[in-house]
């Protein structure tokens, strides 16, 4: 297992970890999975016999039930493990139950330790933007966390380009603790975080956390142009919603391509796409996790798995998604002085110019 850097923080971490919405299956969640606290140590025992050091969890999954689950399973190997979890979703009928205000934070810090069983949380994600509370205050609330030693590392999850830079400036300017990292949707099937959020990963020194790298297991190989996935699968059933699909057609080209090059390489398609997403820029971290323990072994098994540079062009063409202003603009107007962070969309347009 490779062990990166998380951005400019001093903080190493696996390249793949155990994601863990499938535990609990309460709720909603129950079309995600329902992994009981025996599957959960199970998977857990293989996810730390293939070297994997973090586990990412969050209040909301199955209402709190996934984190109760982490903290028995992590109960005498928490030293050897990191733990992240986030706050922000709504977790009870109050008026405060929600939101990132000082009220929430810090009290939905509070019942996240308690659930985990832990002192202390190593990277602590803001799950979603909350456009009703100064940055001010969210900033602040998050930083007194850190200086009070219950949190390690700080993350935001599903910002806008605009939102992370101007929390990024905020934190500066008042000498906040700034997030390390960002967890975002990223996947082969839709790449909308490279026209903005990867470059600005790229620019601003954060590591990148992906969730649902295999899109929901839409990239799995189950899911064929001429084929019917089994029953049950949760886009069948109608139960899940993430992520939408706006190009079918250009799915299942990833799909041929995905199934021709694992068959080179005695893979799987999920492993050739986990194995594309290890490569990009800023990419830190895959978060995988699985209904049994046969998917999550095969998705261990990407970390071995190294592609061509002829496969890796070839999964950049067939995926490629459309340039939108001003990023066209851009290419055609300014390829003379592009910079690193420019380079992560756009390098591979001039490549095939």
């Amino acid at each position: 297992m490779e062990y990166r850097q998380l951005g400019r923080s001093g903080l190493r971490v696996s390249a793949l970890t155990l994601g863990t919405m499938t535990f609990g299956g309460r709720g909603g969640f129950s079309a995600v999975g329902a992994t009981d606290t025996v599957g959960a140590r199970r998977q857990l025992d293989q996810c730390l016999d293939a070297g994997v050091n973090l586990i990412d969890t969050a209040d909301i999954y199955s209402a709190g039930l996934a984190e109760e689950i982490t903290g028995e399973i992590i109960l005498g190997r928490r030293d050897s493990l990191l733990l992240s979890t986030k706050v922000r979703m709504t977790m009870g009928g109050g008026a405060n139950d929600a939101g990132l205000s000082r009220q929430h934070i810090i009290s939905g810090c509070e019942a996240s330790l308690r659930r985990l069983g832990t002192d202390h949380i190593d990277l602590y994600h803001v799950h979603e933007w909350d456009g009703q509370t100064r940055l001010e205050e969210t900033l602040s609330a998050l930083n007194s966390l850190v200086q009070s030693g219950k949190v390690r590392y700080l993350a935001a999850s599903n910002y806008t380009g605009w939102q992370l830079m101007k929390a990024l400036a905020v934190a500066d300017a008042r000498g906040y603790e700034r997030f390390a990292a960002q967890q975002i949707y990223y996947s082969l099937e839709a790449r909308d975080a490279e026209y903005e959020l990867v470059p600005l990963a790229v620019d601003q020194g954060l590591g990148i956390l992906v969730w649902s790298p295999l899109a929901g297991g839409l990239l799995s190989g189950k899911y064929r142009r001429d084929a019917s996935p089994e029953a049950g699968t949760r886009h069948v059933s109608g139960e899940w919603h993430e992520p939408p699909v706006r190009d079918a057609e250009q799915l299942y080209d990833t799909i041929e391509l995905l199934v021709d090059i694992a068959a080179s390489h005695q893979a799987s398609p999920a492993q050739v796409a986990l194995a594309w997403l290890l490569g990009r820029p800023a990419v830190t971290s895959l978060i995988i996790g699985a209904r049994t323990d046969e998917q999550l072994r095969d998705n261990l098994g990407a970390a071995e798995l190294a592609l061509s540079p002829d496969e890796r062009s070839a999964l950049d063409k067939v995926s490629q998604p459309d340039l939108i202003y001003p990023h066209w603009h851009q290419l055609a107007t300014a390829s003379d002085r592009l910079g690193a962070a420019e380079l992560a969309l756009l390098g591979q347009h001039l490549k095939r110019g």
